[in-house]
């Protein structure tokens, strides 16, 4: 299964304020398209068809951000135990060793006016989840490897394309030392939307998907010719991968 195994406690149905019609909770309610994909990739889950669950989460993004940190935090030891893990949320990348340089930037910048102006703070960057990595060798070292950066993104929309790609850029740019593997974990249901971020100059390294086994079911059985072609593509060039591979690629790595 290549499924997340939060997907179905964080995927259901959702109550519109306006029409108090149900819609899937990652659906774009003003797309017919988007609707009819999430309702069938729920119908794969096997979850309850409409009926607004006690138990899903109202506010999906930040419950996204805490079922990935907590997944790796408990599953990374036990894949690859030889390594010491450090799995945050919200955590600044310079309290890892390819960006520590970038605390000496800030106490600069928060004391030279016109460096406040010229660098801005777009370095002090927070990814949604980080992992950290030190192997036994290496335990006296003060600051972790940056192992990977995931940004969250509960489904995707065109400002949230750009801020991921301005946030790996910043990251790309910065380091000093090995690249993080940079990567977006997302449950959005159009293909086309995912293929916005997925295609491009590579700032991020892949994008997994919560529901890809439902996904591409969904995709298969209702989606039009343009949406399959724009899946087949993202999969094929190895952009769009299942959740279920993340694991086995940070203990792996």
């Amino acid at each position: 299964m290549m499924n997340a195994p939060f997907a179905t406690s964080l995927l259901g149905w959702k109550r519109l304020e306006k029409t108090g019609h149900l819609v899937p909770n990652n659906a774009d309610s003003d797309s017919n398209a988007s609707k009819l994909l999430a309702r069938h990739v729920l119908e794969t889950l096997g979850v309850e068809s409409d009926v607004v669950l006690p138990d899903t989460p109202d506010s999906l993004g930040p419950a996204l951000e805490h079922a990935v940190c907590d997944h790796l935090r408990t599953a990374l030891p036990h894949l690859s135990p030889e390594r010491a893990w450090h799995v945050d949320h919200k955590k600044t990348v310079a309290d890892f060793a390819q960006y520590e340089h970038l605390d000496r930037v800030a106490e600069a910048v928060r004391k030279n006016a016109t460096l406040r102006v010229d660098l801005g703070r777009d370095y002090l960057i927070k990814p949604d989840v980080t992992v950290g990595v030190t192997r036994p060798a290496a335990e006296a070292a003060p600051r972790p490897l940056l192992h990977a950066a995931v940004s969250c993104k509960w489904t995707i929309r065109s400002d949230r394309v750009q801020n991921v790609r301005h946030e790996f850029l910043q990251m790309i740019r910065h380091r000093r030392g090995r690249l993080p593997h940079l990567v977006v974990v997302t449950a959005e249901p159009m293909p086309s939307r995912i293929a916005s971020i997925a295609r491009g100059t590579g700032e991020a390294d892949a994008i997994y998907h919560i529901a890809f086994d439902a996904l591409k079911a969904a995709v298969s059985a209702v989606g039009s010719r343009q949406q399959k072609d724009d899946l087949s593509e993202i999969i094929e060039q190895g952009r769009l991968l299942p959740y279920g591979t993340l694991l086995p690629t940070l203990s792996g790595w």
